[in-house]
């Protein structure tokens, strides 16, 4: 396959950068655990970014690069679902998108006009109402639970199908985001902090790691493109399991080589690595993913 970006691929990206550049530091003063935007949603929809996946011409691909340029940023709004799920969706479906999956407490879902619904094998689709409640979470996302089930009607096994499968792909070009915001965060650290004298970055241990962080992040973006490219579901399941693979394997590494910094509000880091864990678990983990991986791509 291919990756270079068509002309109008890249004209996208540019404006998509040149609209990050505004959100792309973290405010001195922002200690909590999640850094929302409300004006990154605003900018994005007065430019019509949350339609692209509809536009013929940009296609799925298109807004799995936007998902995944905005992933980076420390500020987060809904951004995912709306440009990758939202557009292909049956019916006109009011954003912003959230997913309550088995009753567990879900990323925007107090703040959602549409809820996906995933309970077992089912998956529904509707609007949402006032019967969810705010939970305090270590996660970098507002999170929140339903207080009561919704009642809508479960989806033909074809249309919830394709809604599995797209959910795949936004989870997997958000992980890719997330994967490079966090690995650009641990550079910067490690260019500027000093260890015998020498900048951390110098050390040549660390630079191996760095890279295989930088290769992960790079095979899950591929992964992530290729899926939204062919729009098959052995291909969605497989981006969405080596993101969640690659993603647990770098936070572990991104923490480590930040040392008791890390460990802190201090570091911005979190905004990235703790909404990476709050992806871990989506659309059945690793397991739910291998599972489905097996079905499509290695079934008999």
């Amino acid at each position: 396959m291919d990756f270079t970006l068509t002309d109008d691929q890249q004209a996208v990206a540019a404006a998509i950068e040149q609209i990050a550049e505004d959100f792309g530091s973290t405010p001195t003063e922002a200690h909590g655990f999640a850094l929302v935007s409300n004006a990154l949603d605003e900018a994005l929809t007065e430019a019509g970014f949350f339609d692209i996946a509809a536009v013929p011409e940009l296609g799925p691909v298109t807004a799995a690069v936007a998902v995944e340029q905005l992933a980076r940023l420390p500020w987060t709004t809904e951004i995912a679902l709306s440009m990758l799920v939202g557009p292909q969706l049956d019916g006109d479906w009011a954003r912003p998108f959230a997913v309550i999956e088995n009753g567990r407490p879900s990323r925007f879902a107090a703040s959602a006009k549409t809820w996906i619904v995933i309970d077992g094998d089912q998956v529904s689709i509707g609007p949402a109402s006032d019967a969810v409640e705010p939970v305090e979470s270590l996660f970098a996302y507002p999170m929140a639970r339903l207080t009561q089930a919704p009642g809508f009607a479960a989806l033909p096994d074809d249309q919830a199908r394709t809604i599995r499968r797209l959910l795949r792909v936004a989870l997997a070009a958000e992980v890719a985001g997330l994967m490079q915001g966090a690995i650009d965060s641990t550079v910067e650290h490690l260019s500027v902090r000093k260890q015998f004298g020498r900048p951390l970055g110098s050390f040549q241990a660390l630079r191996h790691r760095m890279a295989e962080c930088a290769v992960l992040a790079g095979g899950v973006r591929h992964l992530a493109l290729k899926a939204a490219w062919s729009g098959d579901d052995g291909d969605a399941a497989l981006a969405a399991l080596h993101a969640q693979d690659s993603a647990t394997r770098l936070i572990y590494d991104v923490h480590q080589m930040l040392g008791a910094m890390g460990m802190t509000l201090e570091h911005p880091l979190h905004l990235w690595t703790y909404r990476m864990k709050a992806l871990l678990s989506e659309q059945g983990g690793r397991g739910g993913q291998a599972v489905e991986v097996a079905r499509h791509c290695f079934a008999a």
